[in-house]
């Protein structure tokens, strides 16, 4: 699988799945998901960890406007990692692997002898007061289509807040740009607030967007301003509407393909109603990164505020999932979503392949409908995790097996978290169109549920967005 020049990119806090689900109810002409792969012609399934949310993030604006997600821009891996797990703390400071399973709900429509099954990763918190100085370049999209509400005035707010929490030993560069870029901060001291402010409130919608203009200068800052044992990185908030200079990922990526090679990172994040989805997930997957969109300012308080601060630093790079199926047991499985985020199974060991970054209390989970032969018992599965120790850039791995008896667990006493995963992913697939629309009412159903029992506001909303879409989708 070719790829293009690494650009590393920090992944905010939160939950991350890779969503592989079950057979198609055929709510739609539409089919976007992958079919099942027998075991007797491939019995490894190998992928690059990721952690996107912006697809769902992007739906629920929609969905909370009276308006249906257009299929294409549905990424069903991005809805579930949308939703925080609970995985133990790891005892070291690299990935920890958790593994576990169900039988699937009555609604589900997964083949005879199906199981979902969950391979869960984890890293530990960055400690209170531990982190490393960071060094920040914001790049900053001034162009007319940021006078929106919800764009530029959103992106405004969430500085001033993210400002006022950095340390003082943090350090902040701001770059602007429209149809040409203009670097309104060098790297300045994070002690330096009133200067960053100020900054911050000369920001002012101009002409067109050249995005790569804007990138190719915000990394030369944060070259200029590269800060050894510092984390480094770039964060582009722009709504992705580039109509000016290069507009494609692959472009936009080689402009700054060197700079991003010497360990400068990039965070995505999109804003705005009319929000360019498409090239701000290639700039994130195609570099090796990560994107997020927020639409409100208490959500980009949060992601600014809190999560991002805590964040900063990277516990594995290059990090790679492996699951091995055993033959005897397992008939076939099945993958929806992630699709370019697949690795050729040969190259799970190649360090020179790019993978994806988890940071300090992140978790990743990949989801797995796994059709079991009549009688199967034993062995169903082997996951490995491989990745690459920040510090010394040592590949390190980590392993779990996965038994019949893991996998047999009702739905109705399968773990809370695990059963959102399946919600959330099963909502994305309708709305994709290669998922029943039957489904909605027990969707619905399973949410509320899950709300009562959780109390977790995110599930509540949740549950809002099943009934706006199915009365959308009814009307």
């Amino acid at each position: 699988m070719s790829r293009l020049p690494v650009i590393r990119l920090i992944a905010a806090a939160g939950a991350a799945l890779v969503f592989l689900a079950g057979c198609s109810g055929g709510g739609s002409e539409q089919s976007d998901s992958a079919p099942n792969t027998a075991t007797g012609e491939d019995d490894e399934s190998t992928f690059a960890i990721d952690i996107d949310t912006a697809s769902y993030d992007y739906a629920a604006r929609q969905l909370e406007a009276n308006t249906l997600p257009s299929g294409e821009q549905i990424r069903p891996e991005e809805f579930v990692n949308a939703f925080t797990q609970d995985y133990p703390e790891p005892p070291g400071d690299g990935i920890g692997v958790v593994a576990d399973g169900t039988r699937p709900p009555v609604w589900y429509d997964g083949a005879a002898g199906a199981r979902l099954m969950r391979i869960g990763l984890s890293t530990k918190p960055e400690p209170e007061g531990e982190r490393p100085p960071a060094a920040l370049t914001f790049v900053i999209d001034v162009s007319g289509s940021m006078a929106d509400p919800g764009k530029l005035d959103l992106v405004k707010a969430a500085l001033h807040h993210l400002i006022d929490q950095l340390a003082e030993s943090d350090a902040v560069a701001i770059v602007a740009y429209s149809e040409t870029a203009e670097v309104l901060r060098e790297m300045t001291p994070v002690s330096d607030r009133e200067a960053l402010h100020a900054a911050v409130d000369a920001l002012s919608t101009e002409s067109a967007t050249d995005l790569e203009e804007g990138l190719v200068s915000g990394y030369e800052v944060a070259g200029k301003g590269f800060r050894a044992g510092s984390t480094n990185r770039v964060i582009l908030l722009s709504d992705g509407l580039a109509n000016t200079g290069s507009t494609t990922a692959d472009a936009i990526l080689g402009s700054v393909a060197e700079k991003a090679a010497e360990g400068i990172a990039l965070l995505c994040v999109g804003v705005g109603a009319e929000y360019g989805d498409a090239l701000m997930e290639q700039l994130a997957d195609n570099g090796d990164g990560f994107a997020v969109y927020v639409s409100k300012e208490e959500q980009a308080k949060e992601l600014f505020v809190s999560r991002l601060p805590a964040t900063l630093t990277v516990r594995a790079r290059d990090a790679k999932v492996q699951v091995s199926f055993d033959t005897e047991n397992v008939v076939s499985y099945r993958l929806l979503g992630f699709e370019n985020r697949e690795i050729a199974d040969e190259d799970f060991r190649d360090d020179s392949v790019d993978g994806g970054e988890m940071g300090p209390g992140h978790t990743v989970t990949a989801l797995y409908e796994v059709v079991l032969k009549e009688g199967a018992s034993g062995s169903v599965a082997t996951a490995n995790v491989r990745w690459l120790a920040p510090a010394d850039l040592g590949s390190e791995e980590a392993v779990r097996t996965v038994a019949v008896a893991d996998l047999d667990r009702e739905w109705l006493a399968a773990a809370p978290k695990l059963r959102v995963s399946l919600l959330a992913g099963a909502f994305a697939r309708v709305l994709r169109g290669d998922g029943d629309r039957a489904w909605l009412p027990s969707l619905e159903e399973e949410a509320g549920a899950m709300f009562a029992a959780t109390k977790d506001a995110d599930v509540q909303r949740l549950e809002r967005l099943i009934v706006k879409a199915r009365e959308l989708m009814d009307s």
